[in-house]
């Protein structure tokens, strides 16, 4: 055999390999690596994850974790891994199930309509990876607190119902430090000039706010019920606010699971700075969660010179309104009447 022909067998046989190795690198890097139906799957990597925790997150999905496995290394993933939410797309290659690891999307956190504090970071809990303890504790650091001029009591008013785009692995402490910004922009140089025009201050506008909100799910009436407020507080008149009552009930039953519809006298006897029938002026807290539009009801109320108001037997969900005790008599007995029968049937 002479030279040449050494030469171009140990070239095929090069030419072979490198083929043979460049099929098996198309084959792990290039072909379709997925084993789920839908157009798309969401994946979410704990923060502090281990390469070995990422494929047992991740391989419910895929059809050969080896192939995974092998190129994570290559590409220096599996030494560097990222936390979040991740998404997978139906029919995708191992290369782009690497990279898709590596770009963490965003999550929609929505909240409204919480009662507490307690509820609140349960609601949150379930939308990114802080968990409640670790929210609460955020919430309630000392530090913060002090900075912010808010109390255990008080700092529920800092949170506005919207939705809000964060990563999922954002920590308790980021979370509370973006919610605390959206505070001070709510709180412009307009609203704090309405505020202190009422004499309040922006977190006693959110509690009464907070009551509003229970008092009245009729957004155009709530205006006009916070200025019957306004007017108690003017006159050192109690609030008399049933919705604290229940909120005061709750509270010293240590059950908010329960659903009051009804205030009786043992609602109104409990003791508590709750309670808004035994004390003069604002609790030491919100009741309730208020939304933008009962924050903004207190400060632009209606103006007039009611004091009392009760639910409306002609206009279901709306109220009767009245300037005298005399006025009112009449129309909480035709709600107590109406509200009898209805029990009777």
């Amino acid at each position: 055999m002479n030279f040449k022909k050494i030469i171009l067998y140990i070239s095929l046989l090069v030419l072979l390999v490198v083929a043979y190795f460049g099929f098996k690198v198309y084959q792990i890097v290039f072909t379709p690596n997925t084993s789920f139906s839908e157009e798309k799957v969401t994946v979410f990597v704990p923060t502090n994850s281990t390469f070995e925790e990422v494929k047992a997150i991740v391989s419910p999905y895929l059809k050969d974790i080896e192939k995974f496995e092998t190129l994570a290394e290559r590409r220096g993933y599996a030494t560097d891994i990222k936390a979040g939410k991740f998404e997978l797309t139906q029919n995708m290659n191992t290369n782009a199930i690497v990279s898709a690891l590596r770009r963490s999307v965003p999550v929609r956190v929505t909240f409204n309509n919480q009662e507490r504090l307690e509820d609140f970071a349960g609601r949150i809990a379930s939308q990114i990876e802080a968990d409640s303890i670790q929210l609460l504790q955020a919430f309630k650091e000392p530090k913060f607190l002090e900075e912010n001029g808010f109390t255990e009591e008080t700092v529920f008013t800092m949170l506005l119902p919207n939705t809000f785009e964060f990563y999922w692995n954002t920590s308790a402490e980021k979370f509370r430090n973006q919610m605390v910004k959206e505070y001070y922009r709510f709180w412009n140089d307009d609203r704090k000039a309405k505020a202190e025009k009422l004499g309040l201050t922006p977190v006693q506008v959110s509690i009464l706010a907070s009551i509003v909100h229970k008092e009245t799910a009729k957004v155009e009436e709530r205006p006009r019920v916070a200025k019957v407020y306004l007017n108690r507080m003017n006159v050192g008149m109690p609030l008399q606010a049933d919705p604290t009552v229940i909120f005061a009930y709750k509270l010293g039953s240590n059950d908010f699971k329960q659903v009051i519809k009804r205030v009786y006298y043992k609602h109104l006897e409990v003791e508590s700075p709750y309670n808004t029938y035994r004390n003069v002026g604002l609790p030491p807290g919100p009741i309730f969660m208020a939304d933008v539009n009962a924050i903004d009801a207190v400060l632009s109320p209606e103006q007039h010179d009611f004091i009392y108001f009760c639910a409306s037997v002609e206009r279901f969900g709306y109220h009767e309104f009245a300037t005298t005790l005399e006025q009112h008599n009449v129309n909480a007995k035709k709600y107590a009447t109406w509200l009898n029968a209805q029990t009777a049937n």
